[in-house]
C-alpha cells in the first residue's frame, strides 16, 4: 500500500518538508507560489490531507469543493481566521493547528516592538544607514523609557502571558483585558479589567495579542484610542484586523499615540500606505514566529495532527 498523499500549499522549512516527504507522497510547493481556491481544489485531487498556512483562504465554498478524498486539514498557524471552521465541521473535516509552540517567539516580537517603538530604534537605524548621524546629541531621538511603566495586554492567552513574564523583567505593572478573568495562578499578579473604560486609561503601553475574529474586528478604534493616556505606545502582534488603521494613523500623527510597533496588518501583505510615512511607527513583515526552532516545531505539530487523524486518533491540537 502506498503512502497517503499530502498537499503542501506553501514552502515550509527544510526539516518540515523532509518529514512530509518521508511519511507521505508529498505534493510540495517548491516555488512557494500563492495558491488560490481553484488551485487548492485542483491540486488536492486524490489527496488524503492538506498542510496549509494562514495565507490560504479556505472559505466555505472552497471547503465544500474539496475532493472527498481529503480527510484532514493541518494549518501551519495558531490563528484560524483563514479557515471556515463551521464549514469544516459541517463537512466532518477535522482541522488541526499549532498552539503553544510559537508563544515565546511571538512574545519576543511583542517585547521587541515595545522597545523598538518606544526607544525609536527604527528612526535611529535609518539615520545611521543614510549617513545623517553626525554624532551624539543630548536632545536627539528622545524616546520613552518603558521600565516601570504600565503594560496593558489585550488578549491574555498563551502569548500574552509569555509577554507578561518578559515585561516583569522590566518592572512593568501588568494589566489585562479578557472576556473572562484568568485563574490567579495564571495571572501571576496581573490586574484584570472587565471593561475598556477601566483598562485603556492605565495602558502606558498597549499590546494587542487577541485573535482576529468578528468580535475583535477594528477593536482599537478612535473611541478606544481616545481612552489611552496621551503619549501611549501601541504594539500589535495579534491580527491586523484588530486595529482600525485610519484611527491609529490619525492618533500617531496627532501624537496622542506617541509610537506604534506593528507586525501584522489588515489585508497583509498590503497595508495602509499612510503607515509608510510615519517615522513613529515600526513596521515588521509578520515575523512573530520566525525562528528556526519555532517554525520547525509548528510544522512538526501540524504534521502530528495530520498523522493522528489519518491513523484514527484524536490529537490534542484538533480544533474541529
Amino acid at each position: 500500500m502506498g503512502k497517503p498523499v499530502l498537499l503542501v500549499t506553501r514552502q515550509f522549512p527544510e526539516a518540515v518538508e523532509a518529514r512530509a516527504a518521508r511519511d507521505y507522497d508529498a505534493r510540495l510547493n517548491t516555488k512557494d507560489q500563492l495558491y488560490g481556491p481553484a488551485e487548492i481544489i485542483r491540486l488536492s485531487a486524490g489527496a488524503d490531507a492538506i498542510l496549509c498556512a494562514s495565507t490560504e483562504k479556505l472559505d466555505a465554498a472552497t471547503i465544500a469543493a474539496l475532493p472527498a478524498s481529503v480527510k484532514v486539514i493541518g494549518t501551519f498557524s495558531v490563528g484560524l481566521d483563514h479557515v471556515d471552521l463551521p464549514a469544516a465541521k459541517a463537512r466532518g473535516l477535522p482541522v488541526c493547528n499549532t498552539p503553544d509552540v510559537l508563544s515565546v517567539a511571538t512574545a519576543e516580537i511583542s517585547m521587541g516592538l515595545i522597545l523598538a517603538a518606544a526607544r525609536r530604534f527604527g528612526e535611529g537605524e535609518r539615520m545611521v544607514r543614510a549617513g545623517r548621524w553626525i554624532g551624539w546629541k543630548a536632545t536627539e531621538l528622545l524616546g520613552a523609557q518603558i521600565t516601570g511603566k504600565r503594560l496593558g495586554i489585550f488578549g491574555m492567552g498563551r502569548i500574552g502571558r509569555e509577554l507578561a513574564k518578559m515585561a516583569r523583567g522590566f518592572s512593568m505593572e501588568i494589566h489585562y483585558r479578557n472576556r473572562t478573568r484568568l485563574d490567579p495562578a495564571l495571572e501571576q499578579g496581573a490586574i484584570f479589567h472587565g471593561s475598556d473604560e477601566s483598562f485603556l486609561p492605565v495602558c502606558d503601553v498597549l499590546s494587542l495579542n487577541a485573535p482576529g475574529n468578528e468580535a475583535t474586528r477594528k477593536w482599537l478604534n478612535a473611541a478606544r484610542i481616545a481612552l489611552l493616556p496621551k503619549g501611549a505606545v501601541v504594539v500589535n502582534t495579534g491580527r491586523g484586523m484588530v486595529v482600525d488603521d485610519a484611527a491609529l494613523i490619525a492618533a500617531l500623527r496627532s501624537g496622542h499615540v506617541a509610537f506604534a510597533g506593528l507586525d501584522v496588518f489588515d489585508g497583509e501583505p498590503k497595508l495602509n500606505p499612510a503607515y509608510l510615512g510615519l517615522d513613529n511607527a515600526v513596521l515588521l513583515p509578520h515575523l512573530g514566529s520566525a525562528t528556526v526552532e519555532t517554525r520547525n516545531a509548528m510544522g512538526f505539530l501540524a504534521l502530528d495532527g495530520i498523522d493522528a487523524i489519518l491513523a484514527g486518533r484524536n490529537p490534542p491540537n484538533r480544533v474541529v
